[in-house]
């Protein structure tokens, strides 16, 4: 039994309150995640060179494969576990990770260890970005208001990278990530809308026009 068959909704720290329905659930593909957040693919090839070099140096050395095939036997071995360990956090990342959209909000659940939930509403949110891969995946960024903010560390790896004095949690390796990324641009749209339109109308101090952005392109 894991921690998240006690969540009274899936994906949720509570149930919804009345009026507000979900949109859209999902959650990273770890693949994706392995390669992104987690660098797979370059320390893989790091390896790699580094095996080529030591059995290139053997054979200039002199040396005979029964000498070299020691030291490059551990060095591979090393190279397994160093994957394997990051390819088992990123697995163990993708699979407890849930992101949820819902007519009002931004829910992130995330966490290996210690399960978060971060609930964004829309009003918290100044804009985003989608930044899609060639697989149909993608990550869709989000910018919070100044008054708005989570720590860097507290999101990793579910947060935007070189983004450490402004944080930006990120929906991150999903799939089908231009159509999630649509659907919250609607709902943020419908959403605030209306809140931009009674906001513009009064004559309240302090008082300031709702603006929506609809999702960029994140470079």
């Amino acid at each position: 039994m894991s921690e998240h068959e006690f969540e009274p909704v899936r994906g949720l720290p509570e149930p919804l309150p009345p009026g507000e329905t979900i949109l859209w659930q999902g959650g990273p593909r770890w693949t994706v995640l392995a390669r992104q957040a987690f660098h797979a693919t370059p320390i893989a090839i790091y390896f790699g060179v580094l095996l080529a070099w030591r059995a290139l140096h053997a054979a200039q050395s002199g040396e005979s494969w029964s000498q070299a095939a020691v030291p490059m036997a551990l060095l591979a071995l090393l190279a397994a576990v160093a994957l394997g360990l990051l390819l088992l956090l990123a697995w163990f990342a993708g699979s407890t990770a849930m992101y949820t959209i819902t007519t009002r909000r931004v829910v992130m659940r995330i966490g290996i260890v210690l399960t978060v939930s971060y609930n964004l509403p829309f009003r918290a949110i100044e804009a985003a970005g989608l930044r899609g891969n060639r697989d149909g995946t993608g990550n869709i960024s989000l910018v919070l208001t100044p008054d708005n903010k989570i720590a860097w560390l507290n999101l990793w790896p579910h947060v935007r990278p070189w983004r450490v004095k402004r944080p930006e949690p990120v929906l991150r390796a999903i799939p089908d990530a231009a159509r999630v990324a649509d659907i919250l641009a609607k709902a943020v749209a419908a959403a605030l809308a209306p809140a931009a339109i009674a906001t513009s109308r009064s004559a309240a101090p302090r008082e300031t026009v709702i603006e929506t952005r609809p999702l960029a392109a994140a470079h």
